[in-house]
């Protein structure tokens, strides 16, 4: 019976978290994070991360996913780039949220989602780009990444160079 729990377990997380379709190209340039960035206290990450670009002028890029999730991965595999840590460093403070497997019921910082403006967190990963002041940037669009795996680069490029300077 533990069995079968377990496998049920396993298949409902890995539906939270949207797997590459399979007409989707694959490619052995994209790259992936081996490990996903874990914090003991994410809270206090953000708030870090807010405070460097009240600082800076910068907004803040908080990416919400988990190490068992591919496109969580493959999002913060293109983060890791030369390209991508350059527009980083230009325009965000960038800070990782694990947010476990919300759909088992072992979710973790939700509460973040939640603090700005999110309700639910359907799938990993997620987006949220924020002012320096705590503005929810893109609250139609930070919870649609379930497919960062099968983005290009430039896609995902595009749309942040365009957060960075989209309006509040």
């Amino acid at each position: 019976m533990k069995h079968i729990a377990l496998i049920a377990t396993a298949a409902l997380a890995l539906t939270a978290c949207a797997s590459t379709p399979a007409s989707a190209p694959t490619s052995a340039a994209k790259p992936e994070a081996r490990s996903y960035i874990v914090s003991e206290n994410a809270s206090a990450d953000v708030d870090a991360a807010l405070a460097r670009a009240r600082a800076s002028g910068k907004r803040v890029l908080l990416v919400m996913g988990a190490n068992w999730c591919s496109d969580s991965r493959a999002l913060a595999g293109w983060l890791g780039t030369d390209r991508f840590v350059g527009l980083i460093e230009r325009e965000y403070e960038l800070v990782f949220v694990n947010i476990g497997m919300p759909r088992t019921g072992d979710g973790h910082n939700l509460g973040l989602a939640r603090r700005f403006g999110l309700a639910e967190l359907p799938g990993l990963p997620n987006v949220l780009v924020l002012t320096s002041d705590g503005v929810l940037v893109n609250p139609t669009t930070a919870t649609g990444w379930r497919d960062a795996g099968s983005r290009t680069g430039d896609a995902i490029y595009d749309e942040l160079a365009t957060l960075a300077d989209a309006p509040a």
